[in-house]
């Protein structure tokens, strides 16, 4: 079976392509990359007419919430955000955990379209519920040992771990489950994976002092190169900005020694605090999505809860239609350069779960995962959740996939239209 996918504009941050170029397929692998290709690689190919889209290595979300029924109401329907969607493959970042990750084998991984891997919990229940009840993620509710083991036994899937760095967990136990955390990670010679910014409310009897500003600095000492540092862009504090506005002074030594940044876009994210961050000059590596069933528009199951506190502290005011490919738009509108962003959803997000040698690049021979995008001129209104908008200038919208060879539309109902801004100049 042959698919020719012509005349889109190739872009594939590995190989430095950007071009008007071909992409053939071939029994699930990519078979050739160029112009004027001979009658005899074609001959008897499907022919897909790419003009005026952009042909992308396969999208890689890194930050999905997708152990579906299992983590309730947060975990979303793995295809719905992966191949219906134009995404095809999939980082679960902290669903499963060591007791659970038989359940996402068997259940998620083996069963969708779409590729799906984990960065495990470092807690013992994993994503449940999106960590809706924090008892449940106190120092006694890990198993450095157990984690570890269950990471080594499965190395296809485990790609790394999760944990949080936030003031609701701090006022509660300090430092000792980031401790925890970084040790697994140690062991086990995996990234871990944390998140900066607010989950829980503060305990009811005030807890710790926290000091916002010193969060970052007291996890930072913790990690090693590699590990990757969550939220850059969120509105909450204890982040990469300190309560003054001002970019965290430990960020930029931080990137030095090695440690990545992920927008974990999500319902947090703020272009007010992503203008601030990008001007004092960090470029994040990587972008993942965040969507879960607090954010994003889907049927809640019956019995969970009706909210979550992320959501009811700040002024979202209801789920929304999400995508990754929506999130490259909030990236390209803050100035980020096409081919970088091109770059955090392929090569950067393949390098940062260890498998740039068969993810993230259209290189003959590879696994024929390719991402097709519509490329339209703008102006675009874009808003955040604190009410902040925006005009992008293009918005990219998915077309469809090919994952291993094979089709999806992107069809997905939670996909976004993009709104026209009126005021703008056409």
């Amino acid at each position: 079976m042959k698919t020719l996918l012509k005349g889109g504009r190739v872009i594939d941050p590995s190989a430095a392509l950007d071009g008007t170029l071909d992409v053939l397929i071939e029994n699930g692998r990519i078979a050739a990359v160029g112009t004027n290709m001979l009658p005899d690689q074609t001959a008897d190919a499907q022919i897909i007419d790419c003009h005026e889209k952009l042909v992308l290595p396969g999208l890689i979300d890194t930050h999905g919430h997708n152990y579906q029924y299992v983590t309730g109401r947060f975990g979303l329907n793995p295809d719905l955000c992966g191949v219906r969607s134009g995404v095809t493959t999939l980082i679960d970042q902290g669903g499963p955990s060591c007791i659970t990750l038989a359940g996402f084998r068997h259940y998620l991984a083996e069963r969708s379209n779409t590729r799906m891997l984990a960065f495990l919990s470092a807690y013992l229940v994993g994503g449940l519920e999106g960590h809706y009840y924090p008892e449940l993620y106190r120092p006694g509710c890990l198993d450095i040992a157990a984690t570890v083991k269950v990471a080594k036994a499965n190395p296809d899937l485990v790609r790394g771990f999760k944990a949080h760095a936030e003031i609701g967990g701090f006022a509660r136990w300090g430092v000792e489950v980031l401790r925890q955390s970084a040790e697994i990670a140690r062991q086990a010679e995996l990234p871990l994976y944390i998140h900066f910014g607010q989950l829980w409310p503060k305990p009811d009897d005030g807890g710790l002092p926290v000091d916002p500003d010193r969060i970052f600095e007291q996890v930072v000492d913790m990690l090693r190169p590699g590990d990757i540092l969550a939220h850059p862009f969120s509105r909450h504090p204890g982040g990469f900005t300190a309560t003054d506005g001002s970019l965290h002074p430990l960020v930029r030594e931080s990137i030095d020694r090695g440690l990545k940044v992920d927008v974990g876009h999500g319902s947090h994210f703020s272009f007010r605090v992503a203008r601030q961050v990008l001007d004092a000059g960090v470029m994040p590596d990587t972008l993942g999505a965040d969507m879960h069933g607090y954010n994003t528009s889907v049927p809640a199951p019956a019995g969970t809860p009706d909210s979550h506190p992320d959501e009811e502290e700040h002024t979202f005011t209801g789920r929304t239609r999400f995508s990754l490919v929506s999130a490259m738009t909030s990236m390209l509108a803050l100035g980020l350069p096409l081919n970088h962003v091109v770059a955090m959803v392929t090569v950067n997000a393949a390098r940062m779960i260890g498998m740039e040698d068969s993810l993230g690049s259209l290189h003959v021979g590879r696994v024929a995962d390719v991402s097709v995008l519509d490329d339209l001129a703008g102006p675009w209104k874009l808003n955040d959740n604190e009410g902040n908008e925006v005009i992008a200038e293009r918005w990219l919208q998915p077309a469809f996939c090919l994952r291993e060879g094979r089709y999806f539309a992107a069809d997905a109902e939670i996909l976004p239209v993009a709104q026209s801004f009126e005021g703008a100049a056409a």
